[in-house]
């Protein structure tokens, strides 16, 4: 079955950075793009960033371009999530999302908070 799962979550200050990263598992992952959201307490789950099979392709919110970069690396089933000059609006918990033969997968999702 497939399985997402999140890790690198943490709290830091305001201006700082954190890695996040989540292996994949129960499918093909070079196959399939994969997804960074986000979802901070009282607010809808937004998309942060996504990333194609092979990694040619990225697109962000506008709320983190420049600041988050996502990657992937099909060798270990992991996508990641660089995330530099971090704001009190960044907190939230983040999750990986793959979309594998029309079924939605998500993580248990990881913790982001950013304060000083």
């Amino acid at each position: 079955q497939v399985q997402l799962v999140e890790a690198g979550g943490g709290s830091v200050q305001p201006g700082g950075s954190l890695r996040l990263s989540c292996v994949a598992s129960g499918f093909i992952f070079r196959n399939y793009a994969m997804n960074w959201y986000r979802q901070a307490p009282g607010k809808e789950r937004e998309l942060v960033a996504g990333i194609s099979n092979l990694g040619t392709s990225t697109n962000y919110a506008d709320s983190v371009k420049g600041r988050f970069t996502i990657s992937r690396d099909n060798a270990k089933n992991t996508v990641y999530l660089q995330m530099n000059s971090l704001k009190p609006e960044d907190a939230a918990n983040y999750y990986c999302n793959v979309r594998v033969w029309a079924i939605t997968y998500w993580g248990q999702g990881t913790q982001v908070t950013v304060s000083s």
